[in-house]
């Protein structure tokens, strides 16, 4: 008779598990048994303090800052503490970014990074504009009601676990009585016997401990969405920042071809001219040395050919080196600063040059700089009948600033219609292409003053 049969005879069941289900729940009852010793549950415990402290003294200075500036918002100094406060918003959200990588190895990537505009109210107008420190604000704010549920929900299950388990060595009887599992925790303190209170206590902080860490990992997990919303990049930001990374590699690959191209007809193109040229001319010299008894008049049309094939050649080569001049200015090759000292060497209004660069631009946007200045500097000479001119080049943080002055006539405006000023249109558009901006401040009877602020990378 079967053994099953036989057991079901005698009033016994026989449950048969199959082998991967025992094994799985075997391998889940082992990680919660582990999950209170890993590392991981030390450490999204260790953010949790960390993290909520520096919610704390972020709330308690971006709210002093707020109040005080709201406050003050009658005098300048209101608006400055307000301004204050998104940037301290901000700097908070970049520590609680680095406690996120250093405790929980969670990568949050940066946002966009503050781009101040030169000048003071520059700087309060991209500070109020900042969309990452509203944000930070934001994170903040929004913490602390996740901070008071984390105390309450996670953090009292480790107190209570861990009073529970040092209760037999501090001899308290007590646990912290607060939190969702108080009343479970409440069950080691039975009247009786002061042992068996304390094994009671002991047992119930083991179980304790093994919920410990799941609690605060909902808390966390949370958190580290909350994080990714507000301290990173938005959506359309990350977007934009990848079509500027686009434009960026768009137009140093297209610089970079621009000067190959120059290369290719300085070195190529504009030396077999000037060959052909030097052999045209010692042709010119071969046929204008024979005796005018030898000369024919089929010799002296081609010497009439020659002479017109050389000044041909030479004009080419006049041509090709201003075509070669404007694709890429040999000036750059050794920086903008250089650059900018030959156009003002060669402009016929004497130009006074100051150039203060930290870190040298893109190629793209030297370019653009130069090509700029030479345009201003060119309508200084022919429009503005000045009798001097400053170019000044200063860098600003993330910012480059050129500024062109002239003690003319003034009146220059960005027109479309064709006047004398039509150029400045142009130099708008090439600069919008790059985010920068242009502006003018030329009333009539002068001085004239164009400023372009530009990044100092493509």
């Amino acid at each position: 008779m079967p053994l099953n049969e036989a057991g079901a005879r005698e009033g016994w069941v026989e449950l048969q598990v199959p082998q991967q289900q025992g094994d799985h729940a075997v391998g889940l009852a082992r990680r919660i048994a582990l999950e209170p010793f890993h590392k991981r549950s030390w450490a999204e415990l260790g953010f949790f303090l960390a993290s909520s402290g520096l919610t704390g003294a972020a709330v308690l200075a971006i709210g002093a800052l707020g109040i005080a500036g709201l406050a003050l918002t009658v005098v300048s100094v209101g608006v400055v503490l307000l301004a204050g406060g998104l940037r301290a918003a901000r700097g908070f959200g970049r520590w609680q970014r680095s406690l996120a990588w250093r405790l929980l190895g969670e990568d949050i990537p940066e946002p966009d990074a503050f781009r101040p505009r030169p000048g003071f109210f520059g700087w309060l107008r991209a500070s109020f504009g900042d969309p990452a420190a509203w944000r930070a604000a934001g994170y903040h704010v929004a913490k602390v009601p996740l901070t008071i549920f984390g105390v309450w929900f996670a953090l009292s299950v480790w107190v209570e676990a861990l009073l529970g388990i040092a209760s037999p060595l501090t001899g308290a009887d007590g646990f912290g009585r607060f939190g969702p599992f108080v009343h479970v925790a409440s069950l080691g303190l039975a009247p009786g016997p002061a042992a068996v209170t304390r094994a009671g206590a002991f047992a119930t902080g083991a179980v304790l401990l093994l919920v410990a860490p799941w609690t605060m990992r909902l808390v966390v997990s949370i958190d580290r969405q909350l994080m990714h919303l507000l301290l990173g990049p938005a959506a359309s930001a990350s977007r934009v920042r990848s079509l500027e990374a686009s434009r960026s590699r768009t137009l140093d690959a297209a610089t970079e071809t621009l000067r190959r191209i120059e290369r290719d007809l300085h070195d190529g193109t504009q030396a077999q001219l000037v060959a052909l040229a030097m052999r045209l001319g010692q042709a010119k010299e071969m046929l204008e040395r024979l005796p005018a008894e030898e000369r024919g008049a089929e010799v002296s049309a081609v010497c009439r050919l020659v002479d017109e094939a050389h000044r041909g050649a030479k004009e080419a080569i006049t041509d090709l080196r201003d075509l070669a001049r404007g694709i890429h200015p040999p000036a750059l090759d050794t920086g903008i600063e250089n650059a900018l000292a030959t156009l003002a060497a060669r402009s016929p209004i004497p130009t006074e040059v100051t150039v203060a660069i930290q870190k040298r631009p893109s190629p793209a946007i030297e370019t653009i700089c130069y090509f700029c200045a030479a345009e201003l500097l060119s309508n200084v000479a022919q429009h503005s009948h000045a009798s001097r001119a400053s170019l000044t080049c200063t860098q600003h943080g993330p910012w480059l600033r050129i500024v062109v002055r002239d003690n003319g006539r003034g009146g220059a405006t960005v027109s479309r219609t064709g006047t004398s000023s039509s150029g400045l249109a142009g130099l708008a558009e090439r600069i919008g292409a790059v985010d920068g901006h242009l502006s003018i401040a030329s009333p009539h009877g002068g001085p004239t003053t164009v400023t372009i602020d530009v990044p100092s990378g493509s």
